[in-house]
């Protein structure tokens, strides 16, 4: 029996209280509910209502929690749907894909928004080694901290990086929410952000060059 994990699709911790559930719920429901021309999704919604008529039933909530921690939800590896590996690309996917973990986690983890080592390597699917350069580019643009023990952290640069990209970049949005793959249009765009272009030198109108005699 495989346990649909209702707390992932819903981006809440385990320990989220009923008014969270509830104001969760309103949200996803606008976005997802089919009569919304540009983000409803039947399959989405009736997911949503499922979770939903789940958690918010105390009775039903203590069972499925029983059997969530029992059998624990099954995590696809990301680098099913998106390519990490060694192009340019892949190393602009890998940056998203772990801006994109640490702001789940500290949005539905706030008192512990640290992930490991362990389970970034888990989420994406692929061995740290691939991570290292990725880590370095992010803790020395600010976007996130990495602890002694190698656990990362977002920090506040790395949310406001991310909230204010994520319409900007299909990949990061998709991350998000569906973790789904990506499309080259998907891919232009994140290049177009993560890797500005070099300022143009521009020479001031009226000024002559010459070729060097006065």
């Amino acid at each position: 029996m495989n346990i649909p994990d209702y707390y992932e699709f819903l981006q809440i911790s385990p320990n989220a209280e009923l008014d969270t559930i509830h104001r969760v719920f309103r949200f996803l429901a606008a976005r997802f509910h089919p009569d919304n021309p540009q983000t409803g999704d039947a399959e989405k919604f009736f997911l949503l209502k499922e979770a939903y008529d789940v958690l918010s039933n105390p009775a039903r909530r203590t069972d499925y929690d029983a059997a969530y921690k029992k059998e624990g939800p099954t995590v696809v590896p990301l680098s099913t749907s998106i390519d990490f590996m060694d192009s340019m690309e892949g190393e602009l996917n890998r940056r998203l894909a772990v801006l994109a973990l640490l702001y789940i986690q500290r949005r539905t983890n706030p008192y512990r928004p640290e992930v490991s080592l362990l389970e970034v390597e888990g989420r994406m699917g692929f061995p740290r080694d691939y991570l290292e350069f990725t880590a370095w580019y992010l803790r020395n643009k600010g976007l996130i901290t990495r602890s002694d023990n190698s656990d990362f952290e977002l920090t506040a640069e790395g949310v406001d990086f991310v909230e204010s990209q994520r319409v900007n970049i299909p990949i990061l949005n998709k991350l998000l929410t569906t973790g789904s793959g990506v499309t080259p249009t998907d891919e232009a765009a994140a290049m177009k952000v993560l890797t500005p272009s070099p300022t143009p030198i521009v020479v001031p109108a009226g000024d002559d060059v010459s070729d060097g005699n006065s």
